[in-house]
């Protein structure tokens, strides 16, 4: 039986205060995306101690922000690579969402990136919140 090659793409959230995340494939890095044009809901109160994983920080990011259209902008540009890396048997890509704190929009974004890759594409997907919970 011949071995069917994978395609393992990793899906990052961090902080650019800690730095862009280091691609240990060796591959040399993938995409980053910068979310820090998004509308911080990090910046209220009620949102502080909460994540982009929680309901009312993506109620937050559908009702004053643009954000779904970031994403899915982000995706038509990845999947170019994605189409190409599956058709060419490439191992590895990294995909790497960047806020301010890593906490909330760069999370998010990663969350629901993973959501339409694997959806669209038979691929590994590796989903990682590098600064979710540090101080």
């Amino acid at each position: 039986m011949e071995s069917k090659k994978y395609l393992t793409v990793t899906i990052n959230s961090f902080s650019y205060k800690r730095g862009i995340p280091y691609d240990a494939s060796g591959n040399g890095g993938g995409f980053v995306f910068d979310c820090r044009g998004i509308h911080n809901p990090g910046r209220y109160e009620e949102f502080k101690d909460l994540t982009g994983k929680d309901a009312s920080v993506i109620d937050f990011f559908h009702q004053k922000t643009e954000i779904e259209r970031f994403i899915n902008n982000a995706f038509s540009v990845a999947k170019i690579n994605i189409d190409s890396y599956l058709e060419r048997g490439f191992s590895d890509l990294m995909i790497s969402f960047g806020c301010t704190g890593g906490q909330h929009r760069s999370v998010y974004c990663a969350e629901r990136f993973s959501e339409l890759l694997e959806e669209q594409f038979d691929v590994i997907v590796v989903l990682q919140h590098l600064d979710l919970n540090k101080a």
